[in-house]
């Protein structure tokens, strides 16, 4: 229904139970009251920061100026500026938002602040600069926000274990989002072990929205049919909707009811990326379709202000026949070729990335208004090994890596779930989920190399591989005995080429500080046995397919 006339819609919202969130801080919006105001009069409940806020707020005003030249003039560097900085940020930040804190029993009045992206694939880097940043800022209503990796789950778990309360951010997957749930759980019970009052822990789960609909919406433009276009615009809203069914469906677990009778807080689903990307698309309905009681909502600015002036609030919360539907449609996305379990894990991949180019893009002006006399220290390539024809051909060199990667996970994925071996699947989903994590390593030297992604060359590897299911195994379209051996011969030479091309970076690696020695040793020595894997896989493939026909000539 629509907001009865003369409510304000964010009062509206409010009322339903939704937590009205602002999805950005700086320095200028607290100097200048206006997060005051916005918990005043807008129903602001919470702030939510991630690095590419901070790198946008320095960009403006000249508040940070005095602190960053006091911090260079002491020898400060630049990491440990940034922290200074956003430390005192959100730390301010909480002291506006302590009156709701106190008003709503901890539940709210709560602001985030994350761990240095660059430490996503560190666990046991993460829990320690959760630690520092937690005793830093020293505020009960602190959220010390870490992302949703696998090896962020473990340090969700360890983190919540010691008393600290999270905002588990970069969520764009179901399985993912369960892990997430069971991690939270899982720290709970080791902090019930350990004595603590399971009260004084919070924790909401970020599960991000409109960016799902960018990348979905972009595939189904690629494939361009009709039964494609068709479903644009409704992944994002049915994605979230399967999550709080998953949240529900979690919190009436006997495990979960136990925790809850020891005095356990639930973890919140909060909708994070709720900004309209697509201006065809009204431009508060990742807001105004999911409206649920318990849930938290964090916006940017545009967006609160958009639904203040004209947001809506449907007639009820999602219900079965609503969770039927948002399942139906993830199953038409991959009938019609757009897999969603590959559209999100890339977007988790580029999330990171974004936040780590962020990062250094905060770190870089931090530096130079700390040193306004050094000036720009880089040549103006922005090539700190080599000339821009050489950084040029790596980053080609490395984009065409990446496609290949992409094409080769899904053709990997593919086999598993076809292979009727139990053996070959067994040994084929652990290659997928190898190959899968050494994409992700691609993707981070790549990042660090501060190397875009190219992801039109990207989609084309996940059309090429589409492209040869189309093989001359003696069946068009459906599966033959001949598929196993074309495949396993396929994945082979993919591995061999992704070998090749760590043996290339360890190369590059004797002369150039960014590349990791162990870690590209490590990342061959694995492809080495995969290769031996796969050869394994392609002999018994081809003993299978290939052998009795030759004796039946006979």
């Amino acid at each position: 229904m629509s907001v009865p006339t003369g409510t304000a819609p964010l009062a509206a919202l409010s009322a339903a139970g939704v937590a009205v969130w602002l999805d950005d801080l700086s320095r200028e919006l607290l100097a200048g009251g206006e997060l005051i105001e916005l918990v005043a009069e807008k129903h602001v409940v919470g702030v939510t920061t991630n690095p590419t806020i901070f790198a946008s707020a320095l960009s403006k005003g000249d508040r940070y100026t005095e602190q960053l030249r006091r911090l260079g003039n002491a020898g400060t560097s630049v990491d440990d500026a940034v922290f200074a900085l956003t430390t005192d940020d959100v730390r301010s930040g909480c002291e506006v938002l302590a009156p709701v804190h106190q008003r709503t029993g901890g539940i709210d009045g709560r602001v985030s602040i994350e761990v240095d992206p660059r430490l996503a694939q560190d666990a046991d880097a993460t829990i320690v600069q959760a630690r520092k940043l937690w005793q830093t800022v020293d505020r009960p209503n602190l959220f010390v926000k870490i992302p949703a990796t696998r090896k962020g789950l473990t340090a969700i778990t360890a983190v919540i274990a010691e008393g600290i309360s999270v905002n588990v951010t970069l969520i764009f997957s179901l399985d993912r989002y369960r892990d997430v749930m069971d991690a939270y759980q899982a720290g709970l019970e080791q902090a019930q072990a350990a004595g603590r009052d399971l009260s004084d822990i919070h924790s909401v789960a970020s599960f991000f929205v409109s960016r799902v609909d960018s990348e979905v919406d972009r595939r189904l433009d690629t494939l361009g049919t009709p039964e494609a276009l068709a479903l644009k615009g409704k992944t994002a809203v049915a994605n979230a909707r399967l999550a709080y069914q998953a949240y529900e469906q979690m919190t009436e677990e006997p495990r979960w009811q136990r925790l809850a009778a020891a005095g356990a807080r639930v973890q919140r689903p909060l909708w994070a990326s709720t900004g309209v990307k697509d201006p065809s698309y009204p431009d508060t309905m990742y807001v105004s379709q999911l409206v649920i009681t318990g849930t938290v909502n964090t916006m940017p600015r545009a967006t609160l202000a958009a639904f203040a002036d004209h947001g809506t609030l449907p007639v009820h919360p999602p219900t079965a026949n609503d969770y039927a539907a948002a399942g139906a449609h993830l199953k038409a996305l991959q009938r019609a070729g757009a897999d969603i379990t590959d559209v999100t894990d890339t977007l988790e991949r580029e999330g990171l990335t974004k936040f780590e180019d962020s990062w250094q893009e905060l770190g870089d002006s931090v530096g130079r208004e700390m040193h306004p006399e050094a000036g720009d220290t880089c040549d103006d390539t922005g090539s700190r090994n080599g000339g821009p024809e050489s950084a040029q051909l790596l980053a080609i060199y490395l984009n065409d890596h990446y496609s290949a990667a992409t094409g080769g996970l899904e053709l990997f994925r593919r086999a598993a779930e076809a292979q009727t071996s139990t053996a070959a699947h067994t040994v084929l989903t652990e290659l997928t989920r190898q190959a899968d994590e050494d994409r992700d390593s691609l993707a981070q030297i790549m990042a660090a190399l501060e190397v875009p992604i190219s992801h039109s060359k990207a989609a084309m590897g996940w059309l090429a591989e589409k492209a040869g299911r189309l093989k001359t195994n003696g069946h068009l379209l459906t599966r033959s005995p001949l598929s196993d051996v074309l495949e396993a011969e396929s994945m082979l030479l993919g591995v061999q080429g992704k070998k090749a091309c760590w043996r290339t970076l360890r190369i590059l690696a004797d002369t150039d500080e960014r590349f990791s020695t162990k870690h590209l040793d490590a990342l061959a020595e694995r492809a080495e046995k995969q290769l031996v894997l796969l050869e394994e896989l392609r002999i018994s493939a081809v003993t299978r397919a290939l052998r009795p026909r030759l004796f039946s000539t006979r």
